[in-house]
């Protein structure tokens, strides 16, 4: 294992480390004032700032000092427009390195070794696993759920720069590369105002469009042409999630018409990806009985898509997927399966993403919903005194609705929650069930607050039979977590969500939220706090013949519950439903795991093979046992401790205003929501961010 983490890191430095030095050479002679001086100065400030910081100097002695050393620099405007300079260049250093990595990605990892489908497919085919692994992805599924974090702060342009900056180092092409580096130079890196949430969703669909259709139509590919048996009608296997423009927690710039608006854009997306794919086909498939196929079939997407005239009307999944099993069964049985690869990659990419792309899902706090139905009650005679009742009596009162309520009586949060209800049936007109089936409920905290959401749709006209939506209740505190179970049986036993379980094929997604659970239990406790949540609602759910699927809300690095996910993955044991895996990718882990078509497929790759595995070689899986669970929980209930000591004085919410970076997060133009959470001028953790928290 050494020697091979030896030689991984010896092949890092060669195509990463030495490239960068190369290439970064030629910053030299980026449009910018003075950047030769400022490029030599910069090194020497690095140099300084190292020197000083082992002296214990403080910042301002560190800087002043280096003026004074360094340069003959009196004004502070000149002073301030040099640092200012270093900003730039540095900025610019980080997007060559990070396209570095990028192209050098397939040299320093091993694309067929543990953990990739490769591996998967050898290890299955020598124990003779086949028909294992085929029953396994009757149900199982890798599902990715793009959210809108501040960390990604990359704006689109410069995406595409890194983007094609990476393919022109895999090249080694030195004249495309200086063109990159000067428009890289010309392009500005910050956000003169702050983004919108559409703003975030068109950042996001640029992955979507270049990143992931590519990986994941590569991925399932190569699963089908090994294992031509998976349906992938019945199952996609891999299929994607979308947070930015539905995720309303916290967010007053998120409205009914923005969810509308960027649900118009991943549905006009994708089409668009099939219409660009057919075009290219149509090169290859000009045989008789072929070509008019492909041609009307170009059309129709076209007009769709771009034509001036066109509406944004409905276009099923089954319109465009039918022309080309047509020209399938031509190819094959005509024309000896010519180009038939090129073909049947479009099929299953057809397969996964349908004419949604990604499914939008919506979200929103628990304590919203209750005021919804507190103005109802004091609106609408049939629901008066519902406010002032005790839980379980509100619970009979929602069962019992039979009436819709009209959005226009209420106004501002009110009306748009109401109005986002009205979405979902909109979206799954225009890009079938799949364009938003999911309801998340953050900060929920009982069986009250999941039948609140079920009570919303029935409030605007839906019949009980036909809610096509799973409402996901988000468990993040650790005593939410330690509660969950409880709250789950209650919904298990309750007659009205039985029975809408049933509608949905007794299936419940349940998510759980690392980042909001280390914020509340620190690390330890909260990563502990979830594995024994999921223990507790695997074990009830299967009691109640209910297929529990866990959606995890995962940060990037370990302070907002991150680290290794397919290691996570693999690591979860017998007694913990890994039916699917689900899970948010979120900021800086978009583009550092998913930044370009090798490495995005290398890491869903690695989600599959964790999930899979885990349950087909189960003998090679390992459990706590129980005095092993016992250490465990003493370390998370000490570290518990401590952390609840630091976070309760008195102190810690003044020292962390002044101290930490918060104002920054605050002013700064990265993201389309506040920083914190309620309109309060004090500062509370409940309401503060993961992200600045972290920060």
């Amino acid at each position: 294992m050494q020697f091979l983490t030896s030689k991984r890191l010896e092949n890092f430095k060669m195509a990463v480390g030495i490239k960068f030095q190369l290439y970064n050479s030629l910053f030299t002679s980026l449009p910018f004032h003075r950047i030769e001086k400022t490029g030599i100065l910069l090194s020497l400030f690095l140099t300084h700032c190292e020197e000083g910081f082992k002296k214990r100097s403080s910042p301002v002695q560190i800087v002043e000092q280096f003026f004074e050393k360094y340069t003959f620099l009196k004004d502070e405007q000149e002073r301030m427009d040099l640092l200012f300079r270093f900003v730039q260049y540095a900025e610019r250093q980080v997007v060559l390195f990070d396209a570095v990595e990028d192209a050098a990605f397939e040299e320093v990892n091993d694309l067929s070794g543990a953990g990739t489908l490769k591996q998967l497919e050898t290890k299955v085919k020598q124990e003779g696993r086949e028909q294992a692994l085929l029953d396994k992805l009757n149900s199982f599924a890798v599902t990715l759920v793009l959210t809108a974090h501040p960390t990604q702060f990359y704006p689109g342009a410069v995406l595409g720069i890194i983007n094609d900056l990476s393919g022109a180092l895999a090249g080694n092409d030195a004249v495309l590369i200086n063109s990159y580096l000067q428009q890289l130079g010309k392009t500005p890196l910050f956000k003169k105002q702050k983004p919108t949430p559409y703003d975030e969703a068109i950042s996001l669909i640029w992955y979507l469009e270049n990143i992931f259709y590519h990986a994941i139509g590569n991925t399932v590919l190569e699963l089908k042409t090994e294992f031509p048996e998976i349906d992938l009608d019945k199952n996609p296997v891999i299929q994607m999630g979308f947070w930015p423009g539905g995720d309303r927690d916290g967010n007053p710039n998120v409205t009914a018409d923005i969810t509308q608006k960027v649900a118009e854009a991943l549905h006009a997306s994708i089409v668009r990806c099939y219409y660009f794919e057919v075009r290219r086909l149509k090169r290859r498939l000009t045989f008789k009985g072929v070509d008019g196929i492909l041609a009307d079939l170009e059309t129709k997407l076209y007009q769709h898509t771009f034509s001036e005239t066109a509406s944004v009307t409905a276009l099923t999944k089954n319109e465009i997927l039918q022309p080309l099993l047509e020209v399938r069964k031509i190819l094959i049985y005509e024309h000896n399966a010519l180009f038939l690869p090129l073909l049947e990659s479009l099929i299953y990419k057809i397969h996964v993403f349908g004419v949604h792309f990604a499914s939008l899902d919506i979200r929103q706090e628990s304590s919203i919903h209750k005021n919804v139905l507190d103005a109802i009650s004091e609106a609408e005679p049939r629901m008066a005194g519902y406010e002032s009742l005790p839980e379980e009596e509100k619970i009979g009162r929602l069962s019992r609705i039979d009436f819709s309520v009209d959005p226009g009586r209420f106004e501002g949060l009110i009306k748009d929650t109401l109005l986002s209800v009205d979405c979902v049936r909109q979206i799954q007109k225009l890009s079938g069930e799949k364009g938003c089936h999911r309801y998340i409920i953050s900060q929920c905290g009982s069986a009250l607050n999941v039948l609140e959401v079920y009570a919303l749709f029935l409030l605007r006209g839906w019949k009980k039979e036909e809610v096509n939506i799973d409402i996901v209740p988000l468990f993040e505190t650790v005593e939410d977590l330690k509660n969950a179970e409880q709250v789950m049986k209650a919904l298990y036993e309750n007659e009205m969500y039985a029975a809408h379980l049933k509608h949905r094929g007794s299936k419940q997604v349940v998510m759980v939220g690392f980042s909001d659970g280390t914020k509340d239990g620190g690390y330890l406790m909260a990563n502990w706090s979830i594995f024994k949540a999921k223990e507790e609602l695997t074990n009830i759910s299967r009691q109640y013949n209910i297929n529990i699927v866990f959606f995890d809300g995962r940060g990037g690095p370990p302070a907002r519950g991150g680290g290794k996910t397919h290691r996570f993955y693999a690591s979860m044991g017998k007694n913990i439903s890994t039916d699917e895996i689900q899970l948010t990718i979120q900021g800086q882990t978009v583009s550092s795991n998913f930044g370009n078509i090798s490495s995005a497929q290398y890491n869903i790759e690695q989600l599959l093979n964790a999930g899979i595995t885990n349950e087909l070689f189960a003998e090679n899986i390992k459990t706590l046992n129980p005095m092993q669970q016992e250490a465990v929980q003493q370390l998370a209930e000490s570290s518990y401790e401590a952390y609840k000591s630091l976070k309760e004085h008195p102190d810690f919410m003044d020292y962390l205003t002044e101290v930490s970076p918060l104002k920054y997060y605050s002013e700064t133009n990265i993201s389309s929501r506040p920083a914190k959470r309620g309109a309060s001028r004090r500062l509370s953790l409940s309401d503060l961010r993961a992200i600045p928290f972290v920060g």
